[in-house]
């Protein structure tokens, strides 16, 4: 399938594994020049070297923790002007709301929130620049329909999701 990609270049967060890994996947065999990153410098290697093996453009690989200042900073520093950003990271695990602690809250709100917010502000002027740009945002079926359990989840990435709506 030729979705008229290829040649961009891609920022892929949390896409060592998983739905990250597969849409990194998908915009290398398109021809895209990718970013992809993760935590976990052994998962990360591994995944780079399987995308490198089927993909149709440049597969470089960045180890950072996309929560972090310093690891947004590493990632845009290799990738400034990406034409497609993915936003992808990790949700808490599942709690009863009352036995939740602001703790939980915050690193919730920092993980699925504010991260993918400041990335965003970070790439959007060079996309409106551009004329062209892309923001994807793998968030949870908890924001369109939460269950117990899944409070955390459900407030931040439906906060994500309607912030994100907003500037379309």
């Amino acid at each position: 399938m030729d979705l008229g990609i290829s040649g961009k270049r891609a920022l892929l967060c949390a896409s060592n594994a998983g739905l990250g890994l597969a849409c990194a996947k998908a915009v290398a065999a398109e021809g895209v020049d990718i970013v992809i990153n993760g935590r976990d410098p052994e998962k990360t290697a591994a995944a780079e070297a399987e995308v490198k093996s089927m993909a149709k453009g440049k597969v470089l690989a960045v180890q950072a923790d996309v929560t972090t200042d310093e690891g947004r900073a590493a990632l845009l520093s290799i990738c400034p002007r990406p034409d497609i950003l993915l936003n992808n990271n990790a949700g808490p695990a599942p709690k009863c709301f009352m036995e939740t602690v602001r703790s939980d809250w915050e690193s919730t709100y920092q993980s699925n929130y504010l991260a993918p917010i400041l990335l965003v502000h970070a790439v959007l002027p060079g996309m409106i620049e551009r004329g062209f740009g892309r923001i994807v945002n793998i968030t949870s079926a908890m924001v369109t329909m939460p269950r117990p359990h899944h409070t955390m989840s459900a407030g931040a990435r439906a906060g994500l999701t309607a912030s994100l709506k907003a500037l379309s």
